[in-house]
């Protein structure tokens, strides 16, 4: 059986509790199942804010560029994201 490449937590900086079971659960799949061990726990997360975080942990650059790529296939720009947060804060004040 081929030796799959070990995967690496890139960013540490930002995970919750939460969060790094999440990843812990999905590096473990991983190491059983591969790659599609990896995604069948990424969907069994459920929440895509979580499933966000946790891949992100892995692959931060992919996940950013990701989301950039989206933003701009639906004509959001930062100012639009300032102005979204601005709205979101004022609300919970």
């Amino acid at each position: 059986m081929a030796r799959i490449p070990e995967l690496e937590v890139v960013d540490t900086s930002g995970p919750t509790d939460a969060d790094w079971s999440a990843i812990n659960k999905i590096k473990r799949a991983y190491e059983l199942g591969g790659e599609d061990g990896f995604w069948a726990e990424v969907d069994a997360l459920g929440n895509i804010a979580l499933q966000i975080r946790a891949v992100g942990a892995f692959f931060p650059e992919a996940i950013r560029e990701g989301i950039k790529d989206e933003m701009a296939v639906r004509g959001i720009t930062r100012e639009d994201l300032r102005e979204m947060l601005r709205r979101l804060e004022s609300r919970n004040h």
